[in-house]
């Protein structure tokens, strides 16, 4: 009896580590925004994508983990739902904030003040419990600045158009349409994960050749990104002009 007792307790250890040692997985993400915060500002921009992207797939694998390893239950006085608004902050939001504020791709004028507003938007939208509807939609513009700032880098368009894009995100943050989470959303969940997979290889193309990747990619990464963006709203219009 007393060695199963033992067995028990130290199974239960067991389990309490591992589950600790996935908030400590999610909390690599913070370390890996700042490898990618000093990347940009040395101004070598590929390889800050190279790290954030390295987030997030951290970001994509550490919620499965939780899950699997029932962290909430081993360790209550941890909160991973803090934990990963505050890495996603700094990796989705205040590094690409930086990136394109001082890369040169926005009107100089107006450059620190859609950088400030990136941050600030981004802030107040981690924040708001609404940002998911019940069916699982991002709820406005997700915050996906570093999604945002990739496909700036890529098209390169002039310092007015970039910035006006800039401002029309940062309205569309509270904007009430949504957009489809990859993952989640049921509704023709095997074309958006083949989608996603998709472009994270040609974002893998992408940067091997250094942010310029030549027409089809450039193309087919535009393709994916309105349809993951505007594909709910789409979707949403025809079935109210047939109802």
């Amino acid at each position: 009896m007393d060695q199963e007792i033992e067995r028990d307790i130290d199974a239960s250890a067991a389990s309490r580590a591992a589950a600790f040692f996935v908030h400590v997985f999610t909390a690599l993400g913070a370390g890996v925004a700042l490898l990618a915060m000093l990347e940009a500002v040395r101004e070598h921009w590929t390889a800050m994508f190279w790290w954030l992207g390295v987030a997030l797939v951290i970001d994509g694998v550490d919620g499965p983990m939780a899950r699997r390893l029932d962290v909430v239950r081993l360790q209550p006085n941890w909160s991973g739902e803090v934990l990963d608004l505050v890495v996603d902050f700094a990796t989705y939001v205040f590094v690409p904030a930086y990136a394109i504020t001082a890369s040169g791709l926005l009107w100089p004028i107006a450059a620190p003040v859609l950088g400030a507003g990136i941050a600030v938007s981004g802030a107040l939208y981690f924040a708001d419990r609404r940002m998911k509807s019940e069916d699982n939609h991002f709820r406005g513009f997700p915050g996906l600045w570093n999604i945002a700032a990739f496909y700036l880098f890529l098209l390169q368009w002039p310092p007015m158009a970039s910035s006006l894009s800039v401002a029309v995100l940062i309205a569309l943050t509270f904007m009430p349409f949504y957009v489809v989470h990859p993952v989640r959303v049921r509704r023709l969940r095997w074309l958006t994960l083949c989608l996603i997979g998709a472009g994270m290889a040609l974002a893998v193309v992408t940067l091997i050749y250094d942010l310029k990747p030549g027409m089809t990619v450039t193309a087919a990464l535009c393709a994916i990104g309105l349809y993951i963006v505007g594909s709910d709203s789409a979707i949403r219009l025809v079935r109210s002009l047939h109802a």
